[in-house]
């Protein structure tokens, strides 16, 4: 049994040290044999994340839906960055405001799993980016453009709240992944024109810059490419989405959910990232594609990556070199 009584007998009971500065705190020149010595480590993550989750940001009210007439309420997870612990205490008292990205979770236009790529969000906030992971009004109870709509309500709600998460409302970004990227496309280019809602209506839904990950473009060609799935049935998630029709059938529905039917050579539009993979099973690679070659042709500014074996969100996009081109895009438009 270990007996405390020695040490107590040898040395004086210490009062506390009265600092909150970890510079000013005695090191201990304790080091036991066998003990390895690091030498002049310093904390390289960033910043540290605080978790707002389930932060209620719209209720919608029947006249708001376009299938069945019930209340809904919208939710996001707010990742914060904190300042490190270990800074020192004026360091600490600074105000800070940080530059924000409003992020749509992909999930085929239905309901999302708002924690998914947690770990990239996560990243994100530790090089100093509030991250908003959003949630949208699935297809089945609410069709296009419902989740646009959401996605512009929750960029005006954190304006309006951006003293509580000290959000620069002057630097924010729209991005998604997969269905959210098209909502994030969708949201991003029509800012505050129509579709929209009237909730917030005295804050801005205009961003800075739109990143959009592996997102489709247009329904009506996705089953013209190589795809492991039907994208034209009622019952496909694109079907779904111009409610519950014929992608195909329908055109004058399919095309209204179209990105680039929003664009113009006048129009002011923010500046696009787009990274897809070449062996995308779920949204082809081509429609990307299909975006690009428009936006280049109306002289927009767009930066496009090719994962050449990537497959949707996987083999090649959780890596430090993706990271950096995320983070330099940002760093230069938002």
């Amino acid at each position: 049994m270990f007996d405390p009584k020695p040490i107590m007998e040898k040395r004086k009971l210490q009062e506390p040290v009265p600092t909150s500065d970890p510079a000013a705190f005695p090191r201990s020149e304790e080091v036991p044999e066998g003990c390895i010595v690091l030498e002049d480590l310093k904390d390289e993550w960033g910043c540290q994340v605080d978790f707002h989750t389930d932060v209620v940001y719209a209720k919608r009210e029947p006249e708001d839906w376009y299938v069945d007439p019930v209340h809904c309420t919208l939710k996001m997870h707010i990742l914060e960055p904190v300042v490190h612990a270990g800074v020192p205490v004026e360091e600490k008292k600074k105000e800070r405001k940080w530059p924000c990205i409003v992020y749509i979770q992909g999930s085929a236009f239905h309901k999302q799993w708002l924690w998914d790529h947690i770990s990239r969000h996560i990243r994100m906030a530790e090089h100093g980016y509030v991250v908003a992971i959003v949630e949208y009004r699935p297809s089945e109870i609410a069709p296009f453009p419902a989740q646009m709509q959401d996605a512009k309500t929750a960029v005006r709600f954190l304006k309006k709240h951006c003293e509580e998460y000290h959000i620069d409302v002057d630097h924010m970004a729209i991005a998604g992944d997969s269905s959210g990227g098209h909502t994030a496309l969708m949201a991003g280019f029509t800012g505050d024109e129509g579709p929209d809602t009237r909730l917030y209506g005295e804050y801005s839904a205009k961003v800075n810059c739109i990143i959009d990950l592996y997102g489709p473009t247009v329904f009506s060609l996705m089953n013209y490419y190589e795809s492991s799935q039907n994208h034209y049935h009622p019952d496909s998630p694109e079907g779904y989405e111009i409610g519950g029709k014929n992608v195909l059938e329908h055109p004058e529905l399919a095309d209204l959910t179209i990105p680039m039917n929003y664009l113009s050579e006048e129009k002011e539009t923010p500046p696009l990232l787009l990274i897809h993979g070449g062996r995308d099973m779920l949204v082809p690679f081509n429609q990307s594609c299909q975006l690009y070659h428009y936006m280049r042709k109306l002289g927009k500014e767009v930066t496009f990556y090719k994962i050449q074996d990537g497959s949707h969100g996987s083999l090649g996009f959780d890596n430090d070199r993706i990271l950096g081109i995320v983070l330099d895009f940002l760093k230069e438009h938002i």
